[in-house]
């Protein structure tokens, strides 16, 4: 739907409400978030990392804008080949290189994005290019961001997706493309594990607001269950995601 003054508003976005396209820019509400938000993307920008957008301050209504990425942005999680994965790999270690030891990251390693799926990417000529959406980073562990990366990309519990040896291979691919050293794929799995529990407990979290409504409810609750059931399938299946990962084909760099 296109309003009259011009803003368009964008779909996905699950958390933050109210998120609209105005021209080349992105306006979304301020949040608590905002400030650090604001100074991360400044980082990135001055380290020439193109792959975030921009943050062109405030507009009149005290929103945050940003520079518009134009591509495409998808609205649900699918089966992406192994060229994406290994793209959106590529993206999220050059995206970590460029917060090592910045002011923003503090005492941690990395700033990390804290949800680099595919539903914060933008695709251009059918690969991801840059991420958006930065409202939950913070500093954190490389694993994190790859732990999550890694079964928001590679791996579903549904029924028609394919069998777990082939999600297996899949996050094999994403390891090498972002060049996860030897120590740290044995950790891996855990990371994977780890974020699905702590998506389900943040997801139960948001239950608690009194505001929700019937509809809102419902889909929070269907996104806990969801969580649970990818971190039962991944738990069964930890064995043969950890062969895979054995498997190393560094890509070059």
């Amino acid at each position: 739907m296109r309003r009259q003054d011009g803003e368009v508003p964008l779909r996905g976005g699950r958390v933050t409400s109210g998120v609209v396209r105005v021209g080349n820019t992105v306006r979304r509400p301020v949040t608590e978030a905002s400030p650090f938000v604001a100074r991360l993307l400044g980082h990135l920008e001055r380290r020439g990392f193109a792959g975030a957008p921009r943050h062109l301050g405030l507009d009149a209504a005290g929103r945050d804008t940003f520079s518009y990425l134009p591509g495409q942005v998808p609205a649900r999680f699918r089966r992406w080949t192994d060229a994406q994965v290994a793209a959106a790999g590529v993206l999220l270690r050059s995206l970590h290189d460029a917060t090592r030891g910045c002011a923003p990251a503090g005492a941690s390693p990395v700033v990390c994005h804290h949800d680099p799926g595919p539903n914060n990417a933008v695709f251009r000529d059918g690969l991801p290019y840059a991420f958006i959406d930065f409202g939950t980073a913070a500093p954190g562990d490389p694993l994190e961001d790859v732990g999550y990366a890694a079964w928001t990309w590679c791996v579903s519990s549904r029924a028609t997706a394919p069998p777990a040896s082939a999600q297996a291979a899949q996050v094999r691919i994403l390891a090498d493309a972002y060049g996860l050293e030897a120590c740290a794929r044995g950790e891996l799995v855990d990371a994977m594990l780890d974020r699905q529990t702590r998506n389900a407990s943040w997801w139960r979290q948001r239950l608690s607001d009194t505001e929700l409504s019937f509809s809102d409810a419902k889909l929070i609750a269907s996104r806990v269950e969801w969580s649970g059931r990818e971190h039962a399938y991944t738990s069964a299946h930890r064995s043969t995601f950890e062969t895979a990962l054995l498997v190393t084909r560094p890509l070059s760099r």
